[in-house]
């Protein structure tokens, strides 16, 4: 859990996962602090819509569903690389290619949460830590 204090008297929780680039909610200008990493986990072409800037909550949804996207499209060439890839590239690349979707695998599972944590908050969720 990452913990920011505030005060003395009040700290703001975020949950595990939290993007480290985006302030924890409730802090002024998190949301607009939140768009650029967004648009970080979208195509480069999002950039150009000015809509996703002035509505951080529409670029929350779109984020969190493209990373999404993203986590199945790897876990189905995850699936099918050794057959689709099996005669079109040398045998010791093979291995690589695997490792290669595995870990990017990973880093998208984590992106995916982070950016569902970010789109839950922007729709009013807070974390409340266990005790």
């Amino acid at each position: 859990m990452v913990r920011v204090t505030l005060t003395h008297m009040n700290e703001v929780h975020v949950p595990p996962g939290w993007p480290r680039q985006v302030p924890p909610p409730d802090t002024p200008g998190w949301r607009e602090a939140a768009v650029p990493w967004l648009l970080d986990q979208c195509p480069a072409d999002y950039r150009a819509y000015d809509v996703w800037r002035r509505h951080p909550e529409a670029l929350a949804w779109i984020a969190a569903r493209h990373v999404a996207g993203e986590v199945e499209a790897m876990r189905s060439a995850y699936r099918v690389a050794r057959i689709d890839l099996a005669e079109r590239v040398p045998p010791e690349a093979l291995p690589e290619v695997i490792d290669a979707l595995e870990s990017e695998g990973l880093r998208l599972r984590a992106v995916a949460h982070a950016a569902s944590l970010v789109w839950e908050a922007m729709t009013g969720k807070r974390y409340v830590p266990r005790l």
